[in-house]
């Protein structure tokens, strides 16, 4: 069942040695592997001549704008194979007993990490879109079908027998297939079925994770004991149950880490399951022979830089183990370690448990070089990032804004998160690019966020203080429990330290492939424009609305590329900021003030009560402040503060306590009297023995999370 990647692309499918970069590979030749894009091992294509779809599309894209950034690109990465080849040369001639014995006692640590005790199953639905459009037109399911127009988003079987396969321009498909029937996008109707699926997955692992759209993972192991099934009769199960209720096929991959379980689930497709037996020799026989483009997390560049070095499958890094940390760096050496081994992540979370390191929003467009239409563009993306950080519930400390190729980024002085913010620290960063670059054309512009902080409500225990977590703490333990860790917890203690690698090369590899979407996208536009179409706009609105659903289905942290509306026409304010009361539209004005007011309450509710007595932040909520407060006086707090002199307590607080405790000291005297009157209606005086407690209570007060001593 092994798929063997060098038989994909007989023609065109170079080993990049060193002889063949030095001698024989040509630069055409590889720019043609590239032009096959990020789906090329999509499942139904194993008996497609790949050399004559790169000759299809090297002709049909030459000379486009798409066509010499790729092969600008293709340049730049050979070279880069040649510089790597060039220091491997180095390395050859030095004496690495010292990298070799380290890599073995990696290997070795990393075998005491593996763990065959969990099933995990990785759920992909077959050819989701197209099987959907097929429930409604069953006609479809014997012809070559697509969905997407400008890029295609799904193919059915029949279509990928041609070559065609997702991400790849439609014009581009129509060459390898003439009869191919492209049908539009429907959001609402694959996200129903998408629920339907899920409703089913759910009864066999509650917190199953949606990787996206049409993908999960699942560990079935409790379930697999509580039902006492076997774990290829329980997914055989539910696959015959989602055909049942949905209509709809899945392909299951079944093994003990969701690495494998990712891979398996290509091997039998469609309507099919392959199942990694959980016993270390299966799973270090399945990898030796698995090709590495095969591997979630290695993508088309790091291919060729492997392939360069004479690793074509993942049992041939054993052989170059002492030459990947100094080439490659020290995560790649891990990565491939564990990719070796065949080892992965057996934690399955919900999505949104999974730590968030960044939000970004991007749009593409036909090209653009209007100044006041391209900051109109601009202050668009500004709104939608913000709402998708109002969403996510974050701020960024850092503000990334991309044009294309080009990335630019800034430290606000605060953590920004709304249109406003964003677009005033957006601004100076393409008013200064277009002073670089005058006349610049744009297709695409982006706006990021990074270094993110939570907006969420604080979370307080019964006694004020806050349970903080770190933005790099892991937000589960290796049995899925949630915890809270700071980033000074080791990743060895928890198991986990194995996975930052894996978590990081696969959020690269999707990245590439989205980066790769939109520059098929800009080369459909392309395209459009020269044919001249008779209603460019509402065939670019479609192709937006297939971008953005390509990238909702590939990127599982949520949105990355947004539809392009039509914005209303803004007045810019001397091309340096942007002035909503320029705006003549009285609903926009409404709009705003009620954002507004929903931000001016949503501070509110944020903002932590201090409470009088233990100067501990508590929730802003009345019933539970009110609760604290009477603790606090059944504890007998007030009398100890009342023992303590005004004087030496202000000579011992800084300067910057001094209002808080004009504001404390009335409330104080207000809350003893209230004491007082409490402790005659027969609550205890909550009087402290003397001793060190009261010494320690008496050298020790917080204000505001700030110890005075």
């Amino acid at each position: 069942m092994t798929i063997n990647a060098a038989n994909d692309l007989p023609s065109t499918r170079h080993n990049f040695t060193e002889a063949a970069v030095e001698k024989a590979v040509t630069e055409h030749d590889t720019l043609k592997y590239h032009l096959l894009g990020p789906s090329l091992t999509k499942a139904g294509q194993d008996s497609v001549d790949q050399s004559k779809v790169s000759e299809i599309i090297y002709n049909a894209s030459k000379g486009s704008k798409y066509f010499n950034n790729e092969e600008h690109k293709d340049k730049n990465l050979t070279s880069k194979i040649e510089r790597i080849l060039a220091k491997k040369r180095q390395l050859e001639q030095l004496d690495l007993a010292s990298d070799l014995r380290r890599a073995e006692e990696y290997i070795a640590e990393l075998e005491l990490t593996r763990d065959l005790s969990q099933t995990v199953v990785h759920i992909d639905c077959d050819a989701f879109y197209a099987a959907v459009e097929e429930l409604d037109r069953p006609e479809l399911k014997d012809v070559p079908m697509a969905v997407g127009k400008g890029v295609l988003t799904t193919c059915n079987y029949h279509a990928r027998k041609f070559g065609c396969r997702s991400g790849m321009a439609g014009f581009v498909a129509m060459k390898l297939c003439p009869s191919l029937i492209c049908l539009p996008l429907n959001f609402e109707k694959y996200t129903a079925k998408a629920q339907e699926v899920r409703e089913i997955l759910a009864e066999y692992d509650p917190r199953f994770e949606s990787a996206s759209i049409d993908e999960a993972y699942l560990n079935i192991t409790e379930y697999c004991r509580e039902a006492e099934m076997d774990p290829w009769d329980a997914v055989m199960q539910l696959r015959a149950e989602v055909e049942e209720k949905t209509h709809i096929t899945i392909s299951a991959g079944i093994a003990p880490n969701a690495k494998i379980a990712k891979i398996a689930s290509n091997r039998n497709k469609p309507n099919g399951q392959f199942r990694v037996s959980d016993d270390r020799p299966t799973i270090i026989s399945f990898m030796r022979d698995l090709p590495t483009r095969k591997v979630n997390g290695i993508g088309r560049v790091f291919e060729r830089e492997l392939d360069a070095i004479g690793v074509r499958t993942c049992g041939e890094i054993y052989a170059q183990r002492q030459y990947l940390s100094k080439l490659f760096g020290e995560k790649a050496f891990q990565f491939l370690m564990q990719t070796y081994l065949g080892l992965g992540r057996t934690n399955v979370q919900p999505a949104e448990e999974h730590e968030r390191k960044s939000v970004g929003t991007e749009s593409t467009f036909h090209e653009m070089s209007d100044p006041q239409e391209l900051r109109e563009k601009l202050h668009w993306i500004a709104e939608e990032l913000e709402k998708d950080l109002t969403r996510t519930q974050f701020k960024g400390r850092t503000l990334l804004h991309t044009y294309e190729v080009f990335t630019r980024q800034v430290i606000p002085p605060k953590a920004v998160a709304t249109a406003d913010d964003l677009y005033t620290y957006g601004l100076p960063m393409f008013c200064k690019l277009e002073k670089e670059i005058p006349g610049m054309r744009l297709r695409l512009m982006g706006l990021r966020c990074t270094h993110l902080i939570s907006t969420k409500k604080n979370n307080h225990d019964f006694f004020g203080l806050r349970r903080f977590s770190s933005v790099d703490s892991d937000p589960s333990n290796p049995n899925g429990a949630h915890t809270s860790r700071s980033i000074a917890t080791t990743r060895d203690e928890s198991g986990e330290w194995e996975v930052w690698p894996e978590t990081e090369f696969e959020a690269a590899a999707a990245a590439e492939r989205r980066k790769d979407f939109l520059e098929v996208e800009c080369l459909s536009q392309e395209q459009e424009s020269h044919q001249g179409h008779d209603n460019p706009e509402n065939s670019h609105s479609l192709t937006q609305e297939e971008a953005l659903e390509e990238s909702n289905r590939r990127h599982k942290h949520g949105r990355e590329i947004l539809p392009n509306p039509t914005p209303p026409r803004m007045r810019m304010d001397s091309g340096i900021g942007f002035r909503h009361h320029d705006l003549p539209n009285p609903v926009l004005q409404r709009k705003r003030e009620e954002k507004e007011a929903e931000e001016d309450r949503r501070k509110r509710e944020e903002r932590p009560w201090i409470c009088p007595i233990c100067q501990r932040p508590q929730a802003a909520e009345e019933r539970a402040f009110n609760e604290h407060v009477d603790f606090c006086l059944s504890r007998g707090v007030i009398k100890e503060a009342a023992a303590i002199d005004d004087d030496r307590l202000d000579a011992q607080c800084d300067d910057g306590n001094e209002h808080e405790e004009r504001t404390i000291l009335p409330v104080r005297e207000s809350l003893s009297s209230s004491a007082q009157q409490q402790q005659r209606r027969g609550r205890p005086s909550g009087k402290r023995k003397a001793g060190s407690e009261v010494a320690a209570g008496k050298n020790k007060k917080l204000f505001f999370g700030k110890a005075c001593v």
